[in-house]
C-alpha cells in the first residue's frame, strides 16, 4: 500500500449524453490533477455518483482510473452499497486491480444494527484482503456511528483509517489521538484546516476534482506552522462551496469542469440539468479557483 497521506481528490464520473461513461474526459480528469500534484485519488465514492451507476458501470470506471493512475498516485476504492455481496464483489473487483485500498459508507436506509453494521466491514476486510477505509459520511447516509462504534472497527490491523465526512471535529481529534498510526481523511472541503488543525493526516474531497493546488498549498502551509496563510486559501475555497451549494455540488463542478475545457456532461437523473444563469455564476468564480 502507498503512504496515503495528504490531498486525495473524490473523482467526479463524466457522462456522456446517452449515460455512457466519457472514458477520454475522465481521464483528461485524471492527468490534469496528476499534474498538479495530488497524493491520491478516491474513485467511485459519493461524488462520482456510484448509487446512481449500475455495477458493471461502477466497474467500468475503477478499471479506466486504474490504467490512467498507473502507479503514479494512491487508489482507494469506494466500494460501498446496501447489498453486502454486492460490497464483496465490488471489493474483489478492486483487489484485482491492485488498489491500494477499499473503502465504504456504511449500509444505509434500512435501520441495521451496529453489529450488523461491523460485520459488513469485516466481509469487505476478509473479501478483498485490502486496507479497509471506513467512510462515515451521517449527513447524507443517516448512519451516525460513535466514537467507541469506529474505534471497535479501527482496533482491527486490517482497517487502515476513517473518511471522516463531519463537522464533529472534536470526535476526530479523539480518534487520531487513539489511533496515530491510522489515516484519518477530512471530508468536508470547507473545513479542510479545521479537520487538519485536529489532526486529519489529508483530505478527500469533491472540490478538489478543480482546485486541487489549494488543497496542496493549504496542506504543505499547515505543515510549516503557516495557518495564517492557509487561512486565506480555505476563505477563497469557501467562496467556491458557497456558489457550488447553490447549484449543487456535483453539477456545479462538472460545469466548472466543463469551461475549463473538460467536458464533465451533466449529473445523472434524477439531478436536474445546470440552468444558464447558473453557469454564468460558475463562469464569474472561474479567476478565483484558477488563483492561488
Amino acid at each position: 500500500m502507498k503512504d496515503l497521506h495528504g490531498v486525495f481528490v473524490a473523482l467526479v464520473t463524466p457522462f456522456l449524453p446517452d449515460g455512457r461513461v466519457n472514458k477520454l474526459a475522465l481521464r483528461q480528469l485524471i492527468r490534469m490533477n496528476l499534474h498538479k500534484g495530488v497524493n491520491g485519488f478516491y474513485c467511485c465514492g459519493s461524488t462520482a455518483e456510484a448509487f446512481l451507476m449500475p455495477h458493471e458501470q461502477r466497474k467500468e470506471v475503477l478499471e479506466i482510473c486504474a490504467e490512467e493512475i498507473a502507479g503514479e498516485a494512491a487508489i482507494i476504492a469506494h466500494v460501498g452499497e446496501i447489498s453486502q455481496d454486492g460490497a464483496v464483489d465490488l471489493a474483489r473487483h478492486a483487489a484485482g486491480l491492485e488498489v491500494d485500498a477499499v473503502s465504504s459508507v456504511a449500509p444505509f436506509y434500512y435501520p441495521f444494527t451496529f453489529e450488523e453494521i461491523r460485520r459488513y466491514y469485516f466481509a469487505l476486510a476478509e473479501s478483498a484482503d485490502l486496507p479497509v477505509i471506513v467512510y462515515h459520511i451521517p449527513g447524507y447516509s443517516g448512519v451516525k456511528l460513535s466514537e467507541e462504534q469506529i474505534a471497535s472497527i479501527l482496533e482491527d490491523p486490517r482497517f487502515a483509517g476513517l473518511k471522516h465526512t463531519s463537522s464533529d471535529f472534536f470526535a476526530l481529534e479523539r480518534l487520531h489521538s487513539r489511533f496515530p498510526d491510522k489515516y484519518i481523511f477530512n471530508g468536508y472541503d470547507e473545513m479542510f484546516l479545521s479537520g487538519l488543525a485536529a489532526g486529519a493526516t489529508g483530505g478527500i474531497g469533491s472540490t478538489y476534482n478543480v482546485m486541487a493546488e489549494k488543497f496542496i498549498r493549504m496542506y504543505e502551509l499547515a505543515g510549516e506552522n503557516r495557518w495564517d496563510e492557509a487561512r486565506r486559501i480555505q476563505t477563497d475555497v469557501n467562496k467556491v462551496v458557497s456558489v457550488l451549494l447553490r447549484t449543487g455540488v456535483i453539477q456545479g463542478i462538472k460545469g466548472l469542469l466543463t469551461l475549463m475545457g473538460i467536458d464533465a456532461g451533466n449529473a445523472r437523473a434524477p439531478f436536474r440539468a445546470l440552468s444558464g444563469e447558473e453557469m454564468d455564476e460558475l463562469r464569474a468564480i472561474l479567476p478565483l479557483i484558477r488563483a492561488l
